[in-house]
């Protein structure tokens, strides 16, 4: 476990301070990624440590930020949400942070990203069916003033995380 860190740029001006780690670190971080629901025992066996140093780990890349919160995958379709698109924004200038609160307000929503590129915003939508994905996109998202365009890309098949 190391306490060093590393610094990089973001963008002009910001200075990103990213906590050093290990192997182990990174063994810990793939295993949970796999499975949130790892118990510290198991977690310990299979990145070969004993389970106060697993328990020490997970805890230090807790507090430090690197493990930000354990969820759960689900199956969309399972759901009830059939139909699913990745949903791309142009934005007015300087409009992320308000628009970013009116996006989260929006349950259709799934992910969105702040991007760079030909377009300023993606999202992934899912919804139930055609009709409801519709209404996100011609009835909430283009209604909010600071959407100047919206570009729909249906998802045919989804893979997942891989």
């Amino acid at each position: 476990m190391s306490d060093e860190v590393m610094a990089h740029r973001s963008g002009p001006g910001q200075i990103v301070v990213a906590p050093a780690l290990d192997e182990v670190d990174r063994q810990i971080i793939e295993a949970l990624g796999r499975d949130g629901r790892l118990s510290i025992r198991a977690l310990a066996d299979q990145v070969h440590i004993s389970r106060a140093n697993a328990y020490a780990r997970v805890e230090r890349l807790t507090s430090i930020g690197v493990i930000t919160g354990f969820t759960v995958t689900v199956d969309p379709l399972k759901l009830g949400l059939a139909t699913s698109a990745y949903v791309t924004l142009s934005l007015r200038q300087s409009s992320w942070r308000a628009l970013r609160k009116q996006l989260q307000e929006i349950p259709e929503i799934k992910h969105m990203a702040l991007v760079g590129g030909d377009f300023d915003a993606i999202l992934l939508v899912r919804a139930a069916d055609n009709e409801g994905l519709r209404r996100v996109v011609l009835e909430k998202l283009q209604a909010i003033p600071e959407v100047l365009a919206t570009r729909t890309a249906l998802i045919f098949e989804d893979v997942g995380a891989l």
